[in-house]
């Protein structure tokens, strides 16, 4: 019975296209762009392990506008991905 459910529920997911240097681009733009909100956005960068690592931010800041950013990226591609704009 559950195997069932599970099957139904794949056939409704959203089909990706495979890697490509376009989908390498798009996650790109976005972690630059989160890379720039970040920079501005965060207001003490310099607080925490490795202060200064780059672009005047910590360690902890840079890791987390990178992680914002392929969250940001994923959703940008699926989406384009959807509208077949990839």
């Amino acid at each position: 019975m559950i195997y069932s459910e599970l099957i139904a529920a794949t056939a409704n997911t959203v089909t990706t296209t495979p890697w490509s240097p376009n989908t390498a681009i798009v996650m790109l733009i976005c972690n630059i762009a989160m890379f720039a909100v970040g920079k501005f956005v965060i207001q003490k960068p310099n607080v925490g392990p490795a202060p200064n690592t780059f672009l005047g931010m910590s360690l902890a800041a840079l890791i987390g506008t990178a992680c914002l950013g392929h969250i940001v990226g994923a959703g940008v591609i699926l989406g384009l991905a959807n509208v077949s704009g990839l």
